[in-house]
């Protein structure tokens, strides 16, 4: 299994993930939970206190969880980030890309074809939260 990749299905410390209106209703917390559909902006001024942000999949169809990692990413955010639910093998690549660092997916993971699907491309074409440079500037330095 990848060294970055983590499956999890705790929290840390044993800690749950509370839902977004429960987080801002208080003050203690260290793991929220959004679901899809949620706006996470209203987050952005308590990341630095947040240690694990999980991201509801209901469906793999549903791709809002993809932007809600890159707002986080972009925003800063450097914990722990999950997207639970329907994750499929084949998304985790790209939810690697968008900042995904943890995954809690509903089925269980062959490790042989995530291996596969991890190493499926050599090259990517855009930057993203992750740190591969893309293949115009491995061209063009």
């Amino acid at each position: 299994m990848a060294d970055f990749l983590h499956f999890r299905d705790d929290a840390p410390h044993d800690e749950p993930a509370v839902t977004l209106d429960a987080f801002l209703g208080q003050s203690n917390a260290g793991a929220v939970r959004i679901e899809s559909g949620e706006d996470v902006r209203s987050l952005l001024p308590h990341l630095s206190r947040i240690r694990l942000i999980e991201i509801s999949f209901p469906t793999f169809r549903d791709g809002r969880g993809y932007s809600t990692a890159r707002i986080l990413r972009e925003a800063g955010y450097g914990g722990e980030l999950r997207a639970e639910g329907d994750v499929l093998v084949d998304q985790i690549p790209f939810m690697r890309r968008c900042g995904f660092d943890s995954f809690a997916p509903a089925a269980e993971v062959d490790e042989a074809v995530l291996g596969r699907a991890l190493d499926r491309y050599d090259h990517v074409y855009q930057p993203a939260a992750d740190a591969r440079t893309p293949v115009w500037k491995l061209r063009h330095g």
